[in-house]
């Protein structure tokens, strides 16, 4: 019989796999490999290496269930697959599409010299099945977005196999104990359940209170797409068959909504494919050369959650203790950092990819050089969040913040996001003193929002 290679990289999945589907086709015997690449050392200790390593163990499981098992190799890929496909006698390798730069290097070297096949992506579509009429990558959402729903989804997601047939039985290292993350439990099954009490509870509600920091109204389904744990098919597929089958109008804009953010997920990877670049410097070239502060005191101070202004604060404390950002944090805390600060958003960027459980290089670089105005789809430059009035609106009753910062606990509503406004008896009284309980703001936000709009505006005039 013969055996084909299953080289999994993102898709720690058995549903919906078209690499595993391809590599079991006519019968072949399954070597289900995962390949510890030295390029990715730097990721240890991460949370998003705790959960690599919890959802491998889980695959192993899964896989012995069927009548296979997990073959884990460490080295150079090239190098284990070669010694792989000598062991085991396979006659090809099938793994999914990368965008990475560093991934659709080493995919190419791979297939100069060894059988390797790659099927589907880690979105919906491939980067290069949605272009314009001549051939070229979008670089606006809005007219990707109008696009890509216009390509058709093919089949509906396919199950997981309930058998596999017999493969060569190869040594494998030993995965480490790793507990889950507890907001995050790293199994396909975890991943399931989420998608449908998400779309059976919460997607009709999505468009209202998807921003609501102190609600819990987003998926957090982050995680599981990006380690492949859900497929994106299989996530679309059950938002577009929540908006068809939505009560009423406000239903179906909460499921559109949903849709919405997943087709942005494909709009960012195809950036990445298309305009590799971007890792490195940003997209827009008028604003490559804006002037940076270097602080490290500010810099500190926004990584600790320690600015003087609550949501900020939360937000950043929230990602140390969970590795996850509510997507509102996310945009108010990044526009801090290059707005308020005017840090440079690439330092922004490490710092969130270093931290989140669901850390995407496509997606974390799409973010920022969004917020900072400096992307394909930018925010206009001269955006600028205001903290205050951005806690107020999402954060409306200061539960977020009370979450996160528990100095501010006694705080009452209308000082939470400016409790150094607070007269300095009340401050005694609540055992929350500005500037000994809880810092002073680092910057005044009107001055520093005209000094980022001055630089800005120096950098395109260059």
């Amino acid at each position: 019989m013969e055996n084909a290679i299953w080289w999994i990289r993102r898709d720690q999945r058995l549903d919906d796999n078209a690499a595993l589907l391809a590599a079991a086709a006519n019968g072949r015997g399954v070597i289900a490999l995962f390949i510890l690449d030295p390029a990715f050392d730097s990721n240890r200790g991460t949370p998003r290496h705790t959960f690599l390593l919890a959802a491998l163990t889980h695959l192993d499981g899964a896989l012995r269930q069927r009548g296979s098992r997990l073959v884990v190799r460490a080295g150079e890929p090239l190098e284990v697959l070669r010694e792989v496909l000598a062991e085991s006698k396979a006659a090809a390798i099938y793994a999914e599409g990368d965008v990475s730069p560093y991934a659709r290097r080493r995919d190419e070297a791979i297939g100069k010299q060894l059988p390797l096949h790659l099927t589907g992506s880690a979105g919906v579509f491939p980067p290069a099945a949605v272009l314009k009429a001549d051939g070229r990558p979008y670089t606006v959402f809005t007219a990707y977005s109008k696009a890509w729903r216009a390509v058709p989804l093919g089949l509906p997601p396919g199950a997981a196999p309930l058998a596999f047939l017999p493969a060569a039985r190869l040594d494998s290292l030993d995965l480490p104990n790793t507990p889950s993350l507890s907001l995050f439990p790293a199994t396909e099954g975890e991943a399931q359940r989420r998608l449908e009490v998400f779309c059976a509870e919460k997607v009709g509600t999505y468009a209202f209170q998807r921003e609501r920091m102190d609600m819990e109204g987003t998926s957090q389904l982050s995680p599981y797409l990006h380690f492949g744990l859900l497929s994106a098919r299989r996530a679309v597929f059950a938002a577009r068959r929540a908006a068809e089958s939505a009560a009423d109008g406000e239903s179906r804009r909460g499921a559109e909504s949903w849709l919405n953010e997943l087709i942005w997920r494909d709009f960012y990877q195809m950036i990445l494919y298309h305009f590799p670049f971007v890792l490195k410097t940003a997209f827009r070239a008028d604003l490559r050369q804006i002037n940076w502060r270097e602080s490290e005191a500010d810099q500190r101070a926004w990584q600790s959650g320690l600015t003087g202004f609550p949501v900020v604060d939360a937000g950043m404390r929230q990602l140390a203790a969970t590795g996850w950002m509510h997507n509102r944090a996310r945009m108010i805390t990044a526009s801090f950092l290059v707005k308020d600060l005017l840090i440079n958003w690439q330092e922004g960027e490490r710092w969130f990819m270093q931290h989140l459980v669901d850390g995407d290089a496509a997606c974390n670089n799409g973010g920022w050089q969004w917020t900072a105005g400096v992307g394909t789809d930018a925010a206009p430059y001269f955006r600028v969040f205001n903290p205050r009035l951005q806690g107020e609106k999402f954060d409306p009753q200061g539960d977020y913040v009370r979450r996160w910062v528990p100095e501010l606990a006694r705080v009452p509503g209308q000082y939470i996001h400016q409790p150094e406004l607070m007269a300095e008896r009340m401050q005694t009284e609540l055992k929350c003193v500005i500037g000994r309980d809880y810092p002073r703001p680092v910057v005044d936000h009107a001055q520093a929002r005209q000094r980022a709009l001055a630089v800005y505006k120096a950098a395109r005039q260059k």
